[in-house]
């Protein structure tokens, strides 16, 4: 039988790995950038779905910033975090770092912003805990 893991405070960051595949990138072998931000989205709502423990939409994405292109081959490691909370929503914003397989190298490549919010059993928005210093 598995031990339950201790209560902690609310966990608020969410973090995936990816490859990127030749049937993720455009003309030129860098990653679409409409899978890039499908990638971000699924972060935010695992990060923001793991901190309300409700179910969540994506409201907003907001402030994209795509600083480098990532290859065909490269890993993307999404690292998403709740960085503020409304009465029903949650700012979650997302940086996503690739990574050169063989070296390890990393940089950042996007940065973005998500707001997401949490519904009740009927789709109805629904209050999430104030995020804790």
């Amino acid at each position: 039988m598995r031990a339950a893991r201790p209560i902690e405070a609310r966990p608020t960051e969410a973090r995936m790995t990816e490859i990127v595949f030749p049937d993720h990138t455009n003309h030129l072998g860098t990653l679409f950038g409409g899978q890039a931000l499908a990638w971000m989205d699924e972060a935010a709502f695992i990060a923001a779905s793991r901190y309300s423990r409700c179910t969540v939409v994506t409201a907003r994405s907001e402030q994209i910033d795509f600083h480098l292109a990532v290859p065909k081959g490269a890993l993307v490691e999404l690292i998403a975090r709740v960085v503020a909370t409304g009465r029903t929503s949650m700012q979650v914003e997302v940086e996503m770092y690739r990574e050169d397989l063989l070296s390890g190298d990393s940089d950042l490549a996007t940065r973005g912003r998500f707001t997401m919010v949490a519904l009740d059993p009927h789709g109805q928005p629904t209050p999430v805990p104030a995020l804790s210093a």
